[in-house]
């Protein structure tokens, strides 16, 4: 048996999109190989900057800070649900993902913990103007995902709400709310995740173990064992 390793994270570079009125990705040397021997950079960004998880702190003000959640949350069997027929800025509805509620209440019921990846094939869409248009979940479908059982989302675009481009325009955060009120675990800014649509494959979202935080970047990926012969 060999493993098969896909990646689920975006780069982050100088052209990494956040969300509007985020701070920007910067990654600079500050030590040289020709100057001190070897090289260091610099690296600034914000907690919730290119492929990351919110901890319930996000939006829960007693919520649990990114370093209190247990590693349980951030790795388990993975359940893909595809909603790429859905257009810009359109709904996505509990009724789209109900064909998935059988599997994902038997791992639930099996204390074998799974994740709920979104898939809208939204990333296709990283590094343009298009990608703060993506489709996003309703309240509704944020409300029965929790009835399921499931605590730890992802999808592949900048949010599972909406995206306003104006920073200080009224925003609707009724999934973060519903989702990290619960206790539950939101990743965004996943990609490739038409890549393991078939199989079972173990999806790992671990961040970095930032004191008091209220998210962290990972780099996210999935794998599963196969055959050789494949």
């Amino acid at each position: 048996m060999v493993a098969q390793y896909v990646n689920l994270s975006q780069t982050l570079d100088a052209s990494t999109q956040v969300y509007p009125g985020d701070p920007v990705f910067s990654c600079c040397p500050t030590l040289t190989i020709d100057r001190d021997g070897n090289n260091v950079s610099t690296i600034s960004m914000g907690s919730h900057t290119g492929t990351h998880v919110d901890a319930p702190y996000h939006f829960i003000k007693n919520g649990k800070r990114i370093d209190d959640v247990p590693l349980s949350r951030f790795v388990a069997p993975a359940v893909v649900a595809d909603v790429s027929h859905k257009a810009s800025r359109e709904t996505i509805s509990w009724a789209e993902l109900m064909p998935y509620e059988e599997r994902l209440r038997r791992y639930v019921s099996e204390d074998a913990g799974v994740i709920l990846l979104i898939r809208t094939g939204w990333s296709r869409h990283w590094g343009t103007d298009a990608y703060f248009a993506h489709p996003f979940l309703d309240r509704e479908a944020a409300e029965r995902i929790v009835a399921t059982g499931v605590r730890t989302i992802g999808i592949d675009t900048l949010s599972p709400d909406a995206t306003h481009a104006n920073p200080h325009a009224e925003a609707d955060f009724a999934v973060h709310q519903v989702i990290l009120g619960a206790g539950g675990i939101i990743a965004e800014n996943l990609t490739n995740l038409d890549a393991i649509q078939e199989g079972e494959w173990i999806v790992n979202l671990v961040p970095l173990k930032i004191g008091g935080c209220d998210g962290s970047p990972v780099r996210a990926f999935a794998w599963r064992r196969t055959s050789e012969s494949q």
